[in-house]
């Protein structure tokens, strides 16, 4: 056994994060390990890699006590952690990043050759020796900054690698880039554990599981031995047989129409399509190629060089956010905490601040009606916080990006336009903003959503365009698409169905 604990606890204060953790990791195997948003994945991994101490239990590197008091000494025993959020060096070079911390030398002076030699077998251990080494890793994409961080903890001995939400940020091929580099790490002997809260990622890449639930280790075992159903099960503590709920509706007249939509650099180029009350319309295509900009330029936040946006038969004063609010559309930004929350304001300001007149009493907003509507939405969305004072940024990404949904909620908006609105958010949390979307929709208004998911697409929208290179290459009923098709129109401006010659 590679990595084993036991009985691993740890608390905050009152708050207990880890109740008695069992986990075992095998060299030269994956183990999954699942859970809601909170669970106390991301805590148990902070012990692992030493920058918590856990109060009981025992953990075991290769059959050695293992204790780090600090991250160093977990990378320096061989734990690698590999961070949703990358921690590279912007400002120097891939080179400079794969030996940080590392350098060879002597006296204060680095050998430069030798480096060079370093990070060049760095990269090879990972398949990718042409990665380019001169070049600012703040210059390379997101799938090559995460080749750097691997090939780096390959190249300080890793015997463990641990990978948080690898995928969030990476397109369909750059993913299986991902997984063959996992694969050859396991080849090497390594023991991975791989945290996603995409279930068919886990089943792609990992033999083993691992769920906690409340800070606790509530199920494990083969993947081959248990369906999505029951991992479900086990994260949320119930079934939730309507993941994708669905519900007869008849679709009104339309409310937002693009009309021959363009913006700068070509994203979008001349995009038409209608949402009718009633709808949810879904956005696919890979990243890049322009779906979030025909969010951004309807909402007004990216500026539109030709074209049109009716909303309700009126022409909307496009470039101007201000007028779009007025208009009735919200915007979901798939950055929300850059974009789509103030971190540092408690809830009930970053639920209601797109709609204080409501809340306001002779000119000044009423605290208490603030905090009163604030609850009624947290209530509505699930949201796992003590109360609406307190501050956002304490909360899960899934319980923030619920706060960043139930804005739109509060703001009544007729037409959501959601940017990758479950990216990085666990499987209750997605059933929770599914639900509200479809209770959105049965009210006469419409959703507009962009997603890299496309089961998320095919179980929940009723039409679905397909964007490739700034282009509507397609636009159907959601019946008349699958994966492979969808995936297919993604790929080439030419899409092969008798239904769009």
């Amino acid at each position: 056994m590679r990595l084993r604990l036991r009985g691993i606890e740890k608390s905050f204060g009152a708050t207990r994060a880890l109740s008695g953790v069992d986990l075992e990791a095998r060299a030269g195997e994956v183990l999954a390990l699942i859970g809601e948003n909170g669970a106390g994945k991301s805590t148990l991994m902070k012990v692992i890699s030493g920058a918590h101490a856990p109060d009981a239990g025992t953990m075991e590197l290769d059959g050695q006590p293992f204790c780090p008091r600090e991250p160093r000494q977990s990378s320096d025993a061989g734990v690698a952690m590999i961070y949703q959020e990358l921690t590279l060096a912007p400002h120097l070079n891939a080179e400079e990043n794969l030996v940080l911390g590392r350098e060879p030398g002597r006296l204060g002076v680095i050998n430069r050759p030798m480096r060079r030699e370093q990070a060049r077998k760095a990269l090879e251990m990972v398949n990718h020796p042409h990665l380019p080494l001169d070049v600012p890793v703040r210059a390379l994409s997101v799938a090559q900054q995460q080749i750097v961080e691997i090939a780096r903890a390959c190249a300080s001995g890793a015997r463990v690698v641990i990978l948080d939400e690898p995928t969030s940020s990476l397109g369909r091929h750059d993913v299986q880039t991902l997984f063959s580099i996992i694969a050859r790490l396991a080849e090497r002997g390594v023991a991975l554990i791989y945290i996603s809260h995409f279930l068919e990622e886990c089943r792609t890449v990992a033999k083993n599981y691992l769920v906690l639930r409340d800070g606790k280790s509530v199920g494990s075992g083969e993947l081959s031995q248990i369906n999505d159903a029951g991992i479900i099960r086990l994260m949320v503590g119930r079934d939730v047989t309507e993941l994708y709920p669905r519900a007869e509706r008849k679709l009104g007249e339309p409310l937002i129409e693009l009309n021959g939509l363009s913006g700068k650099r070509g994203k979008p180029h001349n995009i038409s399509f209608k949402v009718r009350r009633g709808e949810i319309f879904g956005i696919a295509g890979l990243i890049g190629s322009g779906r979030t900009e025909i969010l951004r330029a309807v909402f007004g936040l990216n500026v539109a060089t030709e074209g049109s946006v009716v909303v309700e038969g009126k022409p909307l004063a496009l470039g101007a956010p201000g007028r779009s609010l007025a208009a009735g559309l919200g915007l979901l930004s798939e950055n929300r905490k850059e974009e789509g929350l103030l971190l540092n304001r408690d809830l009930a300001d970053n639920l209601t601040l797109s709609r204080l007149d409501v809340l306001a009493k002779g000119g000044f907003v009423s605290r208490t009606k603030q905090l009163a509507a604030a609850r009624n939405l947290m209530e509505r969305l699930d949201v796992r916080a003590k109360t609406p004072a307190q501050t956002v940024g304490t909360l899960s990404g899934g319980n923030q990006q619920k706060i960043a949904f139930g804005r739109l909620l509060h703001q009544e908006a007729d037409v959501l336009l959601l940017d990758e609105p479950t990216r990085g958010i666990d499987v209750g949390a997605k059933a929770v903003l599914y639900r509200q979307m479809l209770d959105v929709a049965q009210a006469g208004r419409a959703v507009v959503m962009v997603s890299s998911y496309l089961p998320e697409l095919l179980g929940m929208c009723d039409t679905i365009g397909v964007m490739c290179r700034g282009e509507l290459v397609a636009v159907r009923p959601r019946v008349e698409w699958d994966e492979h098709s969808l995936l297919t129109a993604a790929l080439s401006r030419e899409v092969v169905d008798e239904k769009n010659n």
